[in-house]
This record gives C-alpha cells, sequence and structure tokens, in this order.
C-alpha cells in the first residue's frame, strides 16, 4: 500500500525539507490540519514581514554590488549569489503564509506545489554551499597566501557559483517528482509522497549533504583561518588588513548561519532518529519546536544583508562610494544639461 505524507500539518518544518514525519492514506482518512490559532493568525504575519524585509535588505545588497564602479571580489561574488539564493527562498514564503492562513489548504495548484518547495529545498542547500566556497575562500587567502592569487580568480568562483546552483537543482528533483497535491473534499494539501520505505533514506541524505557534510567542511577551514589570524596580527600591511576585514564579515556571517539553522538540522536528526525507532520524544514538543525553529532558520535570509552593513566595513564603504558615485553622475548630468541649454540658449539669439 503506497502511503502518502501529509506534509506541513503538524509538522512545519516539512515546509522547508518537503516532507512531514506521518503517513497517513489520505483515501482512507480525512486530512487532519492543526488548530492552533497563532498558527493561522501570527505565523502568516510574521512570514510577510520577514519576506518584505528580506527582499528589501538584499535587493539592496545586490543593489550596491552591482552599481560599485570595481569589480566585485571572490567573497563579494559568492555572497552576492547568497544574496539570490535567499531572494528565490522569500518569493516562496508568501504562498505559505496563505497557505497556513487558509488552514493548510492548497490553493495554488500542483505545479506552484512543486516550484515553490523547489526554491525553498534550493535556498537551504545553496545557501550553505556558498557558505562553504566562502569558508574555502577565506581559507586559502589566509593559510596558503602564496597561492591565493592563483586559485582565487574571479572567473573559478563564478564557475564555483555554477556548480552550487545546479547542485541545488539536482538535490531537488526528488521534490519536482515526489510533491503532488491531494484534494480531499474541499481541501487540497501539497505533500510529498516518498516510495514506501524510502522515506528514511531521503531525508539521510537530505540531512548528509544540506548540514553534516558542509558544516565538517565549514568547521576545518574556519579553524584554520582563526588560527592564521592570529599568526598574522601582529603583520600591518594594507592587503592584510583588507584580508581580514572581509574575513572578520565572513567569520561573522557564517556564526548567523549556524545560530539560525543548527536548530533547524538538529530537529531534523532527532525526527529521523524518532520515524526510525530508535528515539521515543514528545511529539507536542518536537511539533511546538518545528515551528519556532524553521522560522529561526529563514530568518537567515533577512539577517545577512544587514550583518553586511553592520560588520562589513568594506561593504559600507561600497555603500557610501555607490551613493556618491550615483550623486555625482545626477549632478553632472544636471550640470551638462544647464550649459547645453546655456549654449543652446545663446546660439538662437546669436543668429536672431
Amino acid at each position: 500500500m503506497n502511503h502518502l505524507q501529509t506534509s506541513v500539518p503538524t509538522n512545519i518544518s516539512a515546509m522547508a525539507t518537503g516532507e512531514a514525519p506521518n503517513s497517513t492514506n489520505v483515501s482512507d482518512v480525512p486530512i487532519e490540519v492543526p488548530t492552533e490559532d497563532w498558527i493561522v493568525t501570527v505565523v502568516p504575519v510574521c512570514i510577510l514581514v520577514f519576506t518584505v524585509l528580506g527582499i528589501v535588505f538584499n535587493l539592496f545588497v545586490l543593489m550596491v554590488f552591482f552599481f560599485h564602479k570595481k569589480a566585485c571580489t571572490v567573497p563579494e561574488i559568492y555572497l552576492s549569489n547568497l544574496a539570490v539564493a535567499d531572494l528565490v527562498l522569500l518569493a516562496c514564503l508568501p504562498f505559505w503564509a496563505v497557505n497556513l492562513s487558509n488552514m493548510h489548504n492548497w490553493m495554488f495548484g500542483p505545479v506552484l506545489c512543486r516550484l515553490v518547495n523547489l526554491g525553498i529545498n534550493m535556498n537551504m542547500y545553496c545557501s550553505i554551499y556558498f557558505l562553504v566556497l566562502v569558508s574555502i575562500d577565506r581559507y586559502v587567502a589566509l593559510v596558503h597566501t602564496m597561492s591565493h592569487n592563483r586559485m582565487r580568480r574571479p572567473k573559478y568562483a563564478r564557475l564555483g557559483c555554477l556548480v552550487v546552483w545546479g547542485f541545488g537543482l539536482l538535490m531537488g528533483v526528488p521534490t519536482l517528482i515526489y510533491r503532488d497535491v491531494e484534494t480531499n473534499g474541499n481541501h487540497s494539501q501539497c505533500y510529498l509522497h516518498y516510495p514506501d520505505g524510502t522515506v528514511s533514506l531521503f531525508e539521510g541524505l537530505h540531512i548528509s549533504f544540506s548540514f553534516i557534510i558542509p558544516i565538517i567542511i565549514i568547521s576545518y577551514c574556519t579553524f584554520k583561518i582563526i588560527k592564521a589570524l592570529q599568526n598574522h596580527l601582529m603583520e600591518g600591511s594594507h592587503r592584510q588588513n583588507v584580508e581580514h576585514k572581509a574575513t572578520t564579515l565572513v567569520l561573522v556571517v557564517l556564526l548567523a548561519f549556524v545560530i539560525c539553522w543548527m536548530p533547524f538540522h538538529v530537529l531534523r536528526i532527532v525526527e529521523l532518529l524518532e520515524r526510525s525507532k530508535l528515539l521515543k520524544t514528545n511529539l507536542s514538543i518536537l511539533d511546538t519546536c518545528s515551528h519556532i525553529f524553521v522560522y529561526l532558520a529563514f530568518f537567515n535570509s533577512v539577517l545577512n544583508p544587514l550583518l553586511y552593513v553592520i560588520v562589513g566595513k568594506n561593504f559600507r564603504k561600497k555603500v557610501h562610494e555607490v551613493f556618491k558615485q550615483r550623486g555625482g553622475e545626477g549632478s553632472f548630468s544636471t550640470t551638462s544639461t544647464r550649459s547645453n541649454l546655456s549654449r543652446s540658449f545663446k546660439l538662437v539669439n546669436f543668429s536672431s
């Protein structure tokens, strides 16, 4: 018998992972939805606030990188792609806000059911692997200083970003294949239907590739980076100061990512152990934690641009230069226009 995994009912972390912990045959059992008032009233409002703030902040970051007169450095290429990945997630969240406020009744059809969840999954994978690339870049710049000019080239950075986007899309293929909309009476639900006996396998792969493997790489690079910073602390060349400023921002962004996303991934591991009957948990507490942790993870997409402004001295300098540059262009344009009008006026008077 095939079992349909009814996503989103009580475990909201399914919204980001593309699955839910409970399996029911919806042809025999009516779809049940949670009745907690705060889930259908407070949470959708929080989602929409996250969406508006995140889109504005991330577009601002991209605007600064795009309009600055100098080409993006390698870390900035990675961070700009991270901003794009955050925008992909934020563009998907309003659909789930409507879904929650409508008592988990999916109104947007099977195509958007797949695409919205694909966007959420791609953000989860691409975000952490862009940070992996940033970590490796800082590791090479500070630890392997003799060879970093050869290895750290913008064309290689763009190629790395392309690989990450492709990998994120590849890891989202199960979402495109197994996501569908189940209608029961007047209630439609966007669910994930894995083949029988493969739920734990797919979830294990998700946890390994979206958390365990990248966090090991990031941890190793971060340890080496901090050690290198301590060794080079007394060296005060201009180039090293620039590298240190960029590294400080990267370390803060990494820390924010870990704080926002680690509870979510730890909860996924607990859910996997509970599903495999290796651990017994309180489902009510698990459900409450799911709601909190998934939106803490999504808040990271809003937090990143704020960190660029608060911590990133080089980014603030770029912001100032961009606005000065745009203001200068505006004043130059106005001056040129006035000069041209004056010349035209003189020519008219001369000819008359």
